[in-house]
């Protein structure tokens, strides 16, 4: 059937995957849907590790599935999005820099994610659920719809059990896929096994993935699945032996020497190594987009291996975009390993949700891009109020207009929003002048515009909670702002006459100039004024040395109010300090 028509407002990178997608879905279903109501559900799927901190990075492979998915319900198809908590992966190693947790966590080096005790003090019954359920609470958030499948639960209760037992009859066709890009041999009798995340985080980094890193070799052979110990409950095992037919299994724990023979058809101890797993989820669920990132996209790797053994399954390899990094502020590439790492939630913290969809939704995935959490946050706010404002006015360009739909809203409707989305550095620089005192803040804000006050902070909320997280948070004691508590007579003595005749002029034209706005043209004006143009003249009707004049003037009022050389923006700093205190520190 012909794919559903889009308006200009879609023309972007999320509608192209779109298109492909329900195109591929409808290929796989024979084409036989007469209408988006009757076709098939579209499978998207992401998948995330609770192995610690879910960063930033992480967020990319949920967002690029989530935003194709709701622009295909825009279209008025059904959608699954699935994430995938690959909570029954071993406990790798200790995250550093995480609260709660000691060095005695490395006891638990090898187990399952759902057995290794969540951090002390935390409400959650297990390491996997305390770091799932902060993910949880910003997808919320941000709007994401998904159905969530515990892979902890899908293999202890026995959810892939014929998929474990297909994988094991055709483990030989599984190696020789394997065995293509192996760039070292094992032979055939070796029984060492290298423990699964860490085999494949050798992989991702370009190391070359050895035979033993796609599976067990023992002396029975090749397998593809790992039993869990049934004794210390971790993953470094060996397979000895297995018979087909009976479906037993016999493995020996190269930890702590434990040995058991099992039925695998009614064994829910284990797991497929990953570059099995992978492709059997796909399989299972129907998979037709789940992007991956660079480090699963090279040759070798999990997506392309995948690729070929997916068909072993009955399945087809999803269509898989390559996702690039994401940076923070200059910050190497994330890792959930390290502790530190900005999460989802802490970048909701500082910012609106539209904000951060934004981020993701106006960049092609094989683009990085980097989430500021220093001043730069800003900046970007900035430009997505003047997107916000083009929007409005219908002059922004076809493919802004489609990432600011997709930040604002879903198919489900628009995501909650500040009702006076003022500037982020001006409710910053309030919330750092006040210092938490609400009723300062609420007098300062509700005179940026006389003419149509703010009546209370509820108003600007969330933005103004978030910028004031940002400034309790991120902006370094040293560089908060103080404003004087008496006027320094030094300084205002030893003036020059041209000096003193900017404040004079700045003072008397105070009280007519009482908002931002007026504020904003007063302190601007003052060195045109004294260089004999008037106040009003555009930088084209002005020599250089005028920007020169302003920076200084600009610098001596700083000092005056607050003892440095640079501070908020000085029409919000006026505002805050107040008409009479202004006076009085400025010598009147």
């Amino acid at each position: 059937m012909p794919i559903v028509a889009q308006s200009t407002e879609t023309t972007d990178w999320v509608s192209r995957f779109a298109d492909e997608v329900i195109e591929e879905s409808e290929r796989r279903a024979g084409d036989k849907a007469a209408s988006p109501a009757t076709a098939p559900v579209v499978v998207v799927a992401s998948g995330l590790s609770p192995s610690g901190p879910i960063h930033l990075g992480n967020l990319r492979e949920v967002m690029t599935p989530h935003l194709v998915a709701d622009e295909i319900r825009r279209r008025g198809y059904q959608v699954r999005h699935l994430i995938s908590w690959d909570d029954y992966d071993r406990y790798r190693k200790v995250p550093a820099g995480v609260p709660g947790v000691d060095d005695t966590w490395a006891e638990h080096i090898g187990k399952p994610l759902t057995s290794v005790p969540a951090p002390k003090g935390s409400a959650h019954p297990n390491w996997a659920e305390h770091f799932k359920s902060a993910m949880i609470e910003s997808l919320a958030e941000l709007g994401v719809e998904f159905d969530g499948i515990s892979q902890t639960r899908q293999y202890t209760t026995g959810v892939y059990r014929e998929q474990i037992l297909h994988a094991m009859r055709h483990r030989g066709d599984i190696d020789a896929i394997l065995d293509q890009y192996r760039t070292k041999k094992a032979p055939p009798k070796q029984k060492q096994q290298k423990p699964l995340d860490e085999a494949e985080l050798e992989a991702a980094e370009g190391s070359g993935a050895a035979a033993e890193d796609d599976g067990s070799f023992g002396t029975a052979g090749y397998f593809p699945y790992k039993p869990y110990c049934g004794n210390c409950e971790k993953d470094v095992t060996t397979v000895t032996a297995y018979d087909d037919d009976s479906t037993e299994l016999t493995y020996v724990c190269d930890s702590c020497g434990f040995s058991e023979t099992v039925r695998l058809n009614e064994f829910n101890r284990g797991k497929l190594v990953w570059k099995v797993d992978w492709p059997m989820r796909w399989a299972y669920e129907g998979v037709v987009f789940e992007p991956s990132g660079v480090d699963h996209s090279s040759p070798g790797s999990s997506f392309q291996v995948g690729g070929q053994i997916v068909g072993i399954f009955g399945g087809k390899q999803p269509i898989g975009p390559m996702y690039a990094f994401v940076g923070i502020s200059g910050m190497a590439k994330m890792s959930s390993s390290k502790g530190g790492v900005p999460t989802p939630a802490d970048a909701l913290q500082i910012m609106e949700p539209q904000l951060l969809r934004w981020l993701y939704a106006r960049r092609r995935p094989n683009q990085s891009f980097k989430i500021a959490f220093d001043q730069e946050i800003q900046r970007l706010y900035d430009e997505w109020d003047k997107l916000d404002g083009k929007v409005a006015d219908g002059s922004a360009l076809p493919a802004d207009v489609a990432a600011h739909s997709r930040a604002v809203r879903t198919a489900g409707g628009e995501l909650p929003r500040t009702p006076r989305p003022l500037p982020y550095r001006t409710l910053a620089s309030v919330a750092d002048i006040t210092a938490g005192h609400q009723d300062q803040a609420l007098r300062i804000l509700s005179e940026l515009d006389p003419e149509n006050p703010i009546g209370s902070l509820d108003e600007a909320r969330p933005r103004y909670d978030k910028a004031e997280a940002w400034i309790n948070t991120h902006v370094p004691a040293d560089q908060r702002t103080i404003v004087r508590d008496e006027p320094d007579a030094e300084l205002l003595k030893s003036l020059d006459e041209a000096s003193q005749n900017s404040l004079r002029l700045l003072l008397d034209g105070l009280a007519d100039h009482w908002s931002l706005d007026g504020l904003t043209h007063l302190v601007y004006g003052v060195p045109k004024v004294q260089a004999g143009f008037p106040a009003d003249a555009t930088p084209k009707e002005l020599p250089p040395e005028i920007k020169t004049a302003q920076r200084t003037f600009f610098a001596l009022l700083y000092h005056l109010l607050v003892g440095r050389d640079t501070g908020p923006r000085l029409p919000t700093l006026l505002l805050a300090v107040g008409q009479e205190r202004v006076r009085a520190l400025l010598g009147e």
